[in-house]
């Protein structure tokens, strides 16, 4: 009788979809301190050897989310623990992100949105 060992599994990356990867990772780059790792026309891989990254794929006739109107689904959406919200949020805005009208929790934590519409979130809960 052989006997099977289970694959070890480990989580890589998250991928957002996007109408250019190459400015989508620049700002999530230079949010994260993050290299690229690999980059193609329609693809673009961050992170740091050996940790989970980011990824950022060109899907044609990309609409972005529409949070928090429901018309467009955000898909998913990612939350970045800081140490100071105004401070983040003003260096977001300088690289490129848009702060909602809508803030559900904005003591806590704020939502803004990626260079492509994207939803997330920074918080000082994390």
């Amino acid at each position: 009788m052989t006997t099977q060992t289970t694959p070890a599994f480990r989580y890589a990356a998250v991928t957002f979809d996007c109408a250019d990867p190459a400015e989508l990772a620049r700002f999530y780059g230079d949010l994260l301190g993050y290299p690229v790792l690999f980059s193609t026309d329609d693809f673009v891989l961050l992170g740091k050897e050996g940790a989970a990254g980011l990824g950022f794929t060109r899907v044609a006739d990309y609409r972005p989310p529409t949070w928090p109107d429901p018309a467009q689904g955000k898909q998913a959406h990612i939350e970045l623990g800081v140490d100071d919200l105004d401070g983040a949020e003003r260096r977001l805005l300088e690289l490129g992100a848009v702060k909602p009208e809508f803030q559900p929790g904005e003591e806590r934590w704020r939502v803004l949105l990626d260079p492509a519409g994207h939803p997330f979130c920074i918080t000082t809960l994390v």
